[in-house]
């Protein structure tokens, strides 16, 4: 009876073991490659997996997308300066059984095809290209990558360069380089301005030209911009023709030019003859 007892207990822990061999479950992201006696059978998943016990094995594949961190790499530039880039990468396992059976790791794959083809593309372009049309180098590394991984059932969807690294030196170059164009530009639109005002200036000329009263309507426009500052001399241009009727009358009045008191008008017309233009 305690025989028996034991082989009973002995073929139930055999069937335990068997079932727990026979049988795996897959979440919803995972497939598993099945083997079978060495050879390539299937895939299968998500769900419940049944296995035969010691002549199937099954290697289990994630197929959700992965983030990977490209290390540092020291890249010199087309025009040679050095600079040290690192990027990241996102990609996921599109066919399971490429991705097992093509390549022994492929996560160790995609980082070293990653890191080679960030040397080799950044290396192909220009500092300035580096700094300015990441976009486009980021489209191209990601291309590159994907097309070389996908024998093995990668896809690589997004490449991002994150950071990049210059010499101090460089840096310093480039601040001046910078601040030298900001004061070029600063110029030109100071020139810029003084060309608009004189062209704007020389319009208003050729407009008074045709109408002198419009200067006089100035003179006094400026008269009273200078009058709101109380402490302001004020210089008055008074035009010669107006004056010379006034001396005129005073010359009169005071009883023709034999007279004394006429010296004063007679000298005063006499200066402002000698003054007018010829």
């Amino acid at each position: 009876m305690t025989v028996l007892l034991g082989i009973v207990l002995g073929l139930a822990l055999l069937a335990v073991i068997l079932i727990g061999a026979a049988i795996r479950i897959l979440r919803e992201y995972e497939r598993g490659v099945i083997f079978r006696l060495g050879r390539l059978i299937d895939q299968k998943g998500p769900g419940l997996i049944v296995l035969i016990p010691f002549i199937d094995r099954m290697v289990k594949i994630d197929l959700r997308t992965i983030t990977l961190n490209i290390p540092p790499q020291e890249v010199i530039t087309r025009d040679n300066v050095p600079a040290r880039v690192n990027a990241v990468a996102y990609f996921r396992v599109v066919a399971a059984n490429d991705a097992v059976v093509e390549i022994e790791d492929f996560l160790t794959a995609t980082s070293e095809i990653s890191q080679t083809t960030l040397r080799s593309v950044l290396g192909k372009a220009d500092l300035d290209t580096l700094l300015s049309e990441r976009e486009r180098l980021n489209e191209d590394l990601q291309r590159i990558i994907d097309d070389q991984t996908e024998p093995w059932g990668i896809k690589v969807s997004i490449v991002e360069i994150k950071d990049v690294e210059i010499p101090q030196q460089m840096q310093r170059a480039m601040a001046r380089q910078a601040e030298a164009e900001r004061e070029r530009r600063a110029k030109v639109i100071n020139a810029e301005g003084e060309f608009q005002a004189a062209e704007k200036l020389s319009q208003a000329a050729e407009i008074i030209s045709q109408n002198p009263a419009t200067l006089q309507l100035r003179y006094l426009q400026t008269l009273g911009d200078i009058g709101v500052n109380h402490n302001s001399t004020v210089v008055f241009p008074l035009p010669l023709d107006l004056v010379k009727p006034l001396l005129g009358d005073l010359a009169g009045q005071t009883g023709g030019p034999g007279g004394p008191a006429s010296t004063a008008p007679n000298a005063l017309h006499r200066a402002g003859a000698a003054d007018a233009p010829a």
